[in-house]
């Protein structure tokens, strides 16, 4: 997706396809797993990292694509916020903490993450500035919903160890 998006230019209808593939396997991954009740511990590890792979290529394309310094920046507060949640998310597990296990305001954290995309890839295929300016407001939603999950995920585990 990233080489298509940076690299090979005018192939951005297949970018976009690539992306829906990828945002929406994830999605029907998830939906089937909890509702065939086949999820696993390996599943609920593997699939925020498949998260944060998509993420993390989809910030670094988008930065480089518009040479912004926005999506640059608001790309790092992301994707710190991911790192360091899953550092907690490592550390509760090895100490037997479940504080930080995914919730809904996590899911629609990634799925507004995902849609900005969604936003950016019209916009270019369109060739519509309005249409990026749309995609950098729900960039700016989607940091303040990630930064949210993660503060929540922090508090809970400050919160976790101070009673202990």
């Amino acid at each position: 997706i990233i080489f298509l998006l940076i690299v090979a230019e005018n192939n951005h209808l297949i970018t976009l396809f690539l992306f829906i593939l990828a945002a929406l396997s994830d999605f029907w991954d998830g939906y089937l797993a909890r509702k065939y009740k086949f999820e696993t511990v390996f599943g609920e590890i593997l699939d925020p990292i498949a998260d944060k792979i998509l993420l993390a290529f989809m910030l670094l394309g988008f930065t480089v694509y518009f040479n912004s310094i926005y999506i640059g920046f608001f790309g790092g507060i992301i994707l710190s916020r991911e790192f360091l949640i899953s550092a907690l998310r490592d550390y509760n597990s090895k100490n037997d903490i479940n504080v930080t296990k995914v919730t809904f305001l996590a899911k629609i954290k990634t799925s507004v993450q995902f849609f900005t995309f969604l936003i950016y890839l019209l916009g270019i295929i369109f060739d519509n500035g309005l249409i990026i300016l749309i995609g950098n407001l729900f960039l700016l939603i989607a940091l303040i919903i990630t930064l949210q999950t993660g503060i929540k995920y922090t508090v809970n585990t400050i919160n976790f160890m101070n009673k202990t």
